[in-house]
């Protein structure tokens, strides 16, 4: 039977804690049961929204792989490749380590041209793929929307972790570097440790310029 599969992503924009990617697959005669259980792209639903459906989708997928690019990993990457450029080639890693390859996959697009991204992935691919890059996808696919669900789940786990492990600090909010709450969590951090949390990733701005002001500081 035909295999289709969607690849997304979650904390992308981060400057705290892993980047998550996930590739799910289903069987092309399965596919409407996405939608009935209610699958749509997982920044529509809550957290508790998110848990429920990542254990129906455990029974209605073919299979499912997510990978964990932890700061440390991205800060060194991010060093010699672009950020779009590292995810292509998970993307590839991903794909290749199914069990059953897809006749086709869709994937979220995080290129301004959005078929320039399969491309990317494509020079990494080991074998011929029919794939497809569209902005949006986890809007437009639900095999797409069921991935980003997997990447989003995995993420909020990791993120509740850190955040147990580091409460002494406050709240360290979503991670997101627009956050509030995760910017005081890393201002704090900062200022008693001198230097940024070995989960925080360094080649952002907002981490930047937060290490720069606490060093600033120091000369006054």
């Amino acid at each position: 039977m035909p295999v289709i599969a969607g690849i997304d992503e979650a904390g992308r924009g981060c400057c705290i804690g892993p980047l998550v990617m996930a590739v799910a697959t289903i069987d092309i005669d399965n596919l409407q049961k996405l939608s009935e259980i209610g699958v749509k792209d997982s920044k529509e639903l809550s957290p508790k929204k998110r848990e429920n459906l990542f254990s129906k989708l455990k029974k209605i997928l073919k299979e499912y792989k997510f990978v964990k690019i932890e700061a440390a990993e991205l800060n060194s990457l991010m060093l010699r490749k672009s950020l779009n450029e590292i995810e292509a080639i998970k993307a590839a890693y991903l794909l290749q380590k199914l069990e059953y390859r897809p006749l086709v996959a869709y994937i979220d697009s995080p290129d301004p041209l959005q078929s320039n991204f399969a491309k990317r992935i494509k020079n990494y691919l080991e074998f011929p793929l029919e794939l497809y890059a569209y902005h949006k996808a986890d809007q437009l696919f639900p095999i797409v929307s069921a991935a980003s669900i997997i990447a989003k789940v995995v993420r909020d786990r990791a993120i509740e972790k850190l955040a147990k492990a580091y409460r002494q600090y406050g709240n360290l909010g979503s991670g997101y570097a627009h956050d509030e709450f995760t910017i005081a969590f890393l201002k704090r951090y900062v200022k008693k440790n001198k230097k940024l949390p070995e989960f925080a990733r360094t080649e952002w701005i907002t981490t930047q310029r937060i290490l720069d002001n606490e060093f600033q500081r120091k000369l006054f």
